[in-house]
């Protein structure tokens, strides 16, 4: 892109914080109209190099190179000339909207305050801007929700009155911050219709900050990849995915699981990506990179041209000549673990079988004297069924009721009403020690691996500490400890370690050597990689299917990834507002989904592909609003405030729908939905 045609251009920029390098040297820019996305690992300077164009780092940072905004100097701008700049002529979406919002003064207003701060317009007239914007961004009411206050919104309505605060002068570039990050999918396809739709109507420049693959594919015309501050590949979206020339880009594309893809192993990046400014003399990458040689340890590679007719597709490395005119793949470049192939399953043992499940929380009101003003209707009718060596997933959007299902089972005690089962005694007829007998049968690992692992105790005496409480001598316990850190894939060594010296990953290996040491028939997994980078997540599952395989281990895998889903599981559990709605084999319901709340979830999951991904985006299933509130009892089907199927039925068949309770229905051998109107639609 030539100069005069930039509405952004970055040059040279760099950021240290406290003289410790965390952007180095970035560039790049950006006409009207175009999108720009930035995606690497945490860490990799992402979100620094948004927010040092608005000159909204701390104190402690100092940047130096070149932002221009049209003709405008931002680096080294004063306060006052920057205030003019921001929201203007460049407005923000942060990754956290409610934290963005002042919580005492009510929505509306701050964006009319938005508005007021760069026009000449009447309060009134800037409060109905607001509401325009508000309907703009697809808020239901407008009107009366800017009356609302920021924790009234839900996460995903904070999210579209943070664009609509971000388009309301019409600015030239918008900047968003991971804006999907903590969303259900439904929420995150919305949000993203939310700011093409901004994007069409301002006519802005978009740099998209983001971790996930697939909404880049989806979203961007050029991408930057970046890794310890520098941007190491860019081109057109089309070109970075189809053609990558770095072997970075190549590790990301390839631990990424595919809604599309197969059962195979996954691409994990060996190592983890370095501490800021300690990275070396020569490529920061060479340490983890397969084809590292030595002259990638002697000096920083530059952005070249990846081959002679690569026109704008550049990459930073020595060897992406090579790459390109030898047509690498993925699998030619990184070693892929084989995963042995689980036996054949039969029917066996069944594990787990959980039939009506419900549990309900009091709506408390008062401080000294409580009352009981409501319930929340958590779980509310939930079936399932594991058998041994089976994985099943249970997915659904936040609130739906996963976790108290989870927290329930582990519970094993009597269920507020339904049956649980679990190796065939009935939770709620076990004596005491019953109980304790099935929970060493019964292991759980939690989203959370830091958390999770007491800061103060070293690694080995954590491993070893469900065994000392199963009554197991230190000793014997202590002799566990080197065999399942073998088979987790660590040093023995890090027995004598804390938690806070190990990287995400490896403390969520420690939390499955943990749950492992009493030898469980079955693991309880709540969002066991959400909280990791997509090349890390990749080793660790890659791990659980190794262990599943050698140990004959069953799976109850909670998440709301469904690529993850697809590549672990072999049933699946679709669970809405707290009740199950589809199950079944994941070939089966994936590719042939029968309820429309399915339908909607696959069809949101974006593909690492920009061709596909972008098809895909015109079949799109955008449910509206968010899932309703748990502390009412619905009668009929609880999905038709959402359901696009019950919007295009006659007023006798919504009857149906408004009366009468759904029940499952069988539609081959092992997938049942619960609808009344079930219809058969592909999403993949």
């Amino acid at each position: 892109m030539t100069a005069t045609r930039a509405v952004l251009s970055v040059r040279d920029l760099e950021v240290d914080f406290d003289g410790t390098p965390a952007v180095r040297g970035v560039s790049f820019s950006l006409a009207r109209g175009e999108v720009l996305g930035l995606v690497g690992e945490s860490g990799s300077g992402k979100s620094a190099t948004a927010l040092a164009m608005l000159g909204l780092l701390p104190a402690n940072a100092a940047v130096r190179g070149s932002v221009r905004l049209g003709r405008t100097e931002l680096v080294g701008a004063s306060d006052t000339a920057l205030t003019a700049v921001r929201g203007q002529r460049i407005g923000m979406v942060f990754q956290d909207p409610l934290s963005a919002f002042t919580p005492v003064y009510r929505i509306g207003d701050q964006i009319a305050e938005a508005v007021r701060a760069h026009q000449d317009v009447s309060r009134d007239r800037a409060r109905a801007r607001a509401v325009e914007l508000l309907d703009l961004v697809g808020i239901p009411e407008p009107d009366l929700r800017a009356q609302a206050f920021p924790h009234e919104f839900s996460g995903g309505m904070r999210q579209r009155a943070m664009i609509a605060m971000a388009m309301a002068n019409d600015p030239d570039v918008l900047l968003a911050d991971e804006p999907t990050t903590a969303l259900d999918v439904t929420i995150q396809a919305q949000i993203l219709d939310v700011l093409r739709t901004a994007q069409r109507e301002t006519g802005a420049a978009l740099v998209l900050v983001s971790h996930d693959l697939g909404v880049i594919a989806g979203t961007a015309d050029q991408v930057a990849v970046m890794y310890a501050g520098r941007i190491v590949e860019t081109g057109t979206a089309s070109e970075v995915f189809g053609r990558p020339a770095m072997p970075y880009t190549m590790g990301l594309i390839g631990a990424v699981p595919r809604l599309d893809g197969g059962d195979g192993a996954l691409v994990p990046i060996p190592g983890s990506p370095p501490a800021a400014g300690r990275t070396g003399p020569g490529c920061a990458f060479a340490p983890r990179c397969p084809m590292a040689q030595e002259p990638c340890t002697q000096a920083v590679p530059a952005l070249r041209p990846s081959a002679r007719d690569a026109g704008d597709h550049l990459a930073a490395c020595v060897r992406a000549g090579e790459i390109v005119e030898k047509g690498l793949e993925v699998l030619d470049v990184y070693p892929v673990p084989e995963i042995p192939r689980a036996p054949e399953r039969t029917t066996g043992e069944t594990v787990l079988a959980v039939t009506g499940l419900v549990k309900t929380f009091p709506v408390l009101k008062g401080t000294v004297f409580k009352r009981r003003v409501g319930t929340v209707h958590a779980v509310d009718g939930i079936d399932l069924a594991i058998r041994a060596g089976e994985t099943l997933a249970l997915v659904g959007e936040s609130g739906s009721g996963k976790s108290t299902t989870l927290f329930e089972l582990l519970h094993l005690a009597r269920p507020e009403d339904g049956d649980i089962e679990l190796f065939g005694k009935a939770t709620a007829t076990l004596t005491k020690a019953g109980r304790r007998e099935l929970r060493s049968q019964v292991q759980i690992v939690f989203q959370d691996p830091m958390a999770s692992l007491d800061p103060r105790m070293p690694v080995g005496d954590i491993i070893a500490e469900p065994l000392r409480a199963q009554g197991a001598d230190r000793a014997s316990a202590a002799r566990r400890v080197p065999e399942l850190l073998d088979q987790v894939g660590l040093d023995r060594a890090a027995a004598e370690r804390f938690p806070h010296e190990f990287s995400g990953g490896q403390r969520q290996r420690i939390g499955i050597a943990r749950a492992l040491s009493v030898r469980p028939k079955l693991l309880v997994l709540d969002e066991p990689v959400s909280a990791l980078d997509v090349s890390v997540q990749a080793g660790v599952l890659n791990l659980l299917r190794r262990l599943k395989s050698e140990l004959g281990l069953a799976y109850l895998f909670v998440s709301h990834d469904l690529s993850v889903v697809r590549h672990i599981a072999d049933r699946v559990s679709v669970v809405y507002l707290g009740r199950t709605v589809e199950a079944g084999a994941v070939r089966d319901v994936f590719e042939r989904p029968r309820h429309p709340y399915t339908q909607a979830l696959l069809s949101a999951v974006p593909l690492p592909d920009p061709e596909r991904e972008r098809e895909r985006q015109r079949g799109r299933i955008l449910l509206a609003g968010d899932p309703p509130s748990p502390t009412r009892r619905y009668e009929g089907c609880r999905f038709r405030g959402r359901c696009p199927v019950y919007a295009r039925l006659d007023p006798d068949q919504r009857e149906r729908c408004e009366t009468q309770a759904p029940e499952p229905t069988a539609h081959a051998a092992d997938h049942v939905a619960s609808c009344h109107f079930p219809t058969v639609r592909e999403v993949l």
